[in-house]
């Protein structure tokens, strides 16, 4: 004998896969937090030395890619 191919039973239905609000509202703060940061890390006296390192890794890779 065969087994049957589906149950008796009601059906099952797909996940309920809608983006909340607050997780919107955690992903945009987050963006504008790291955004900040970013914008604010120029008057630091440290910091000023390894974004121009930085910016010429940067240039360099473009430069090898493109």
């Amino acid at each position: 004998m065969s087994a049957p191919a589906h149950l008796p039973g009601p059906r099952t239905t797909a996940p309920d896969t809608r983006l909340h609000w607050w997780a919107l509202a955690l992903l945009a703060l987050a963006f504008g937090l790291l955004l900040l940061l970013l914008a604010g890390s120029g008057q630091a006296h440290a910091a000023t030395d390894e974004g121009n390192a930085l910016l010429q890794v940067t240039h360099q890779l473009l430069r090898a890619v493109g």
